[in-house]
């Protein structure tokens, strides 16, 4: 009995019997453990689940699932797989409780690799557990398919970020649903554009849809018309992070035409050369050196140094938030319409088309920062697998790693 227990915990199943010894294969070189259905157990659909009326005790010679490795020796579970008649989905294969339907390795097996592939590249897993990639990124889609059939992740939903990343060359983009509230991310479908967003409001419904507050996303029409027409009570917070980035970029350009007016000269023009980092930083991030190129701009009356206050106005703006956030961007949006530089004078008529989006952010005080570190998360999940070889594969992997559906390691509820 206690050799029985041992095996069973050994193999990471308990509602199964142990039928005789372990025995040595030479052929294949791996270990056998001969198992069987408990008898007790009623037979259920391997498919749906349902119970069901016994068909046969399974065709053929008895299967074998490959379990976690014993000694550093393969180990195999094998066992006759009976059949069951289901109404619905005809005679199949029942459900045993050491392997998920149709699969030749056990679930103990599925989520070693799946915390695995959660923490290191799949290379890596694939030569540690002897088994193909490929093996591993289909593991790794069945694992996470399951648990997200468990949970439903789109449920109690109050704040999200919407955004996009590129997967790989070419235009080809996934969009990702990320909760604020939770830091996680719920929802993610290959495509950019209103059919991706519709899609993910129909999996959300119009019940839900109507209860969520805030919704922050990047300028994109194409995520706020849809947002406006699925979820008309939600604010829709346009990113902080966009819009300086959107400041910064005219800043480079100022900097780019002066030196453009200058190259003739070289000193002037390797001056100015020199002056990005010093302009693109905020003044408590600046060192000494790049504080000593601001004051030579300030007292030349450089149009760069023109560029950098009303970088630095905006700056204020965002930070302090609320009424006194939004006065500061009107002054901003002032100054900028009586600025001597075209591209800020373009700039504020552009960014005031999203003045209702700012007072939003600057009310709700969100921003999508946890969307920005999914979205860089993704992008180290790519580069340490050397690229998926489907968007699947990687929404697969992200759920896993950003979407809490990493199974727990077997063997290691009490460690």
């Amino acid at each position: 009995m206690l050799a029985t227990r041992v095996i069973r915990q050994m193999i990471g199943v308990d509602a199964a019997t142990v039928v005789g010894k372990i025995r040595h294969d030479e052929d294949e070189g791996c270990l056998v453990i001969a198992v069987r259905t408990r008898r007790n157990k009623k037979l259920r659909c391997g498919e749906c689940a349902e119970i069901c009326p016994g068909y046969d005790q399974g065709r053929g010679e008895p299967r074998r699932w490959r379990s976690v490795d014993f000694g550093g020796m393969k180990c195999f579970l094998e066992g006759r797989n009976a059949r069951v008649r289901c109404r619905a989905h005809g005679v199949i294969g029942a459900q045993v409780p050491w392997a998920r339907h149709d699969v030749r390795v056990t679930r103990a097996f599925e989520d070693t690799t799946a915390w695995l592939a959660a923490h290191a590249d799949a290379t890596t897993v694939s030569k540690f557990l002897r088994v193909t990639w490929r093996t591993v990124t289909g593991i790794v889609e069945r694992v996470v398919g399951e648990l997200a059939g468990r949970t439903d992740l789109l449920d109690g939903l109050r704040n999200i970020g919407i955004d996009e990343i590129a997967h790989r060359k070419g235009q080809r983009y996934i969009t990702c649903v990320i909760d604020h509230d939770s830091g996680r991310l719920v929802w993610a479908k290959k495509g950019r554009n209103k059919d991706t967003v519709n899609a993910f409001f129909d999996d959300l419904g119009e019940r839900r849809s109507k209860l969520l507050r805030a919704v922050t996303c990047d300028g994109a029409t194409w995520i706020q018309d849809v947002v406006k027409l699925r979820a008309p009570k939600a604010k829709i917070c346009l990113d902080a992070f966009h819009l300086m980035s959107w400041v910064s970029e005219a800043v480079d350009t100022v900097r780019r035409e002066l030196w453009q007016q200058f190259r003739s000269t070289a000193n002037l023009a390797t001056g100015i050369k020199h002056t990005r980092w010093a302009v693109l930083h905020a003044p408590h991030t600046q060192n000494k050196k790049q504080r000593e190129i601001i004051e030579k701009l300030k007292a030349a009356n450089s149009p760069l140094y023109e560029a950098f206050l009303l970088k630095e106005q905006l700056r204020m703006a965002v930070m302090l938030k609320g009424d006194k956030g939004m006065s500061a961007f009107a002054a901003w949006l002032t100054m900028c319409a009586a600025s001597t530089l075209e591209v800020f004078r373009s700039l504020g008529v552009r960014v005031a088309r999203y003045r209702s989006e700012i007072a939003n952010t600057m009310a709700v005080k969100l921003s999508n920062a946890r969307a920005e570190a999914t979205n860089t998360h993704l992008r180290v999940l790519t580069r340490r697998a050397y690229g998926f070889h489907s968007p699947e594969a990687l929404i697969a992997m992200a759920m896993l790693t950003r979407g809490g559906l990493c199974p727990e390691l077997p063997g290691r509820a009490n460690w």
